[in-house]
């Protein structure tokens, strides 16, 4: 392996997007436009179903049966109930905008617990005391949660960032490479001492390192405009978002491995990404849907990413703690290159 035609092939991978002024602009306006929008539309705030947590609970299909919440409450329409094992796994998902309300269903008057700044905890919290008759003397005792609270755009930018990734490590390799094969440039590469494995190498390069630069220009930009929660290393993050471009690059590269027509191509990074998109939590708590929705979404590496730097923004987590996501990240990256240049061809 020669670093030096690797060097050759980053260089004029990365003079080649970069002269593209329209990609170039538009990789850096697609990300601030979505999180300008949710901001000033949404004001920060949640925008999906009620969703009540209740506590004790072993499953999160909730047993009412011993319950001492009223009727009324629990037969209100567009309320949906989600079970939790204990009141710390409860407040998590609280604190991080995943559910709007917290209830204690088990002891003489209901505690619950409930985020000041959700509008939408605000309107259950107002259906939860008007469901009690005045014979129930009362509806219990509130609960604040102790530190900072976490804005739905908080909870949102990592998403943004990572679906941003996404389509750019996919299309801007899979696609491009396809575009390379069909009108007969990497037939003329055939001809050089490059290896296949040398060419993906330096494509691979080139995308995270575009990747990683886009991040920190958008980063930088929307936290000055909207000053966004970090709880922890910055360094941690960078490595996090790292690993989760070198995985997404890697499916791009399998995919353009064998590829011959662009349309066929582009049909097969949607049916690609478009699951990544809604199932791994971009816009959206999983919280309450189905067990093999959850089960499937924890099989793509978008999710393991966001995961690893939603913990690291908002909880503090350091990277040891995250290490399982980044052990997945790594696996499909290693997996997806290995295959990718076995398969490889530089002819239609």
């Amino acid at each position: 392996m020669s670093w030096k035609r690797i060097w050759t092939m980053f260089k004029a991978r990365n003079y080649e997007f970069f002269r593209d002024t329209a990609a170039f602009g538009w990789n850096f306006l697609f990300p601030f436009l979505i999180i300008a929008g949710f901001a000033i539309v949404f004001g920060g705030r949640d925008f999906s179903a009620l969703k009540v947590g209740i506590f004790p609970s072993p499953g999160e299909q909730v047993d009412f049966r011993q319950s001492n919440l009223p009727a009324k409450f629990i037969k209100t329409e567009h309320l949906e109930f989600i079970g939790f094992p204990d009141l710390e796994s409860g407040l998590a998902k609280l604190k991080h905008h995943q559910i709007d309300f917290l209830v204690r269903h088990d002891s003489p008057k209901p505690q619950y617990w409930q985020l000041t700044s959700s509008p939408k905890g605000y309107l259950v919290e107002r259906l939860f005391e008007s469901s009690f008759v005045p014979d129930d003397h009362g509806f219990g005792s509130k609960e604040t949660l102790a530190g900072m609270e976490i804005r739905y755009i908080d909870w949102l930018f990592p998403g943004v960032l990572g679906m941003n990734m996404m389509f750019s490590a996919l299309w801007g390799v899979g696609y491009v490479i396809v575009r390379y094969r069909k009108n007969g440039a990497l037939k003329r590469l055939k001809a050089t001492p490059l290896t296949a494995f040398e060419y993906l190498t330096a494509q691979a390069l080139s995308r995270i390192f575009l990747l990683i630069f886009t991040l920190i220009v958008v980063f930088i930009g929307a936290d000055l405009l909207f000053s966004f929660r970090m709880a922890g290393s910055y360094l941690d993050l960078l490595i996090v978002f790292t690993l989760g471009g070198l995985s997404l690059t890697s499916i791009g590269l399998l995919v353009a491995s064998r590829g011959t027509s662009e349309d066929f191509t582009s049909g097969a990074l949607n049916f690609i990404s478009w699951p990544m998109m809604f199932l791994s939590e971009v816009w959206f708590s999983l919280e309450g849907a189905p067990q093999w929705v959850k089960s499937f979404a924890g099989l793509l590496p978008l999710t393991h990413l966001l995961r690893a730097a939603r913990k690291i923004m908002n909880d503090g987590a350091t990277l040891i703690q995250v290490s399982s996501e980044c052990l997945v990240l790594i696996g499909v990256t290693l997996a997806c290159l290995v295959l990718g240049a076995t398969l490889f061809s530089w002819n239609e």
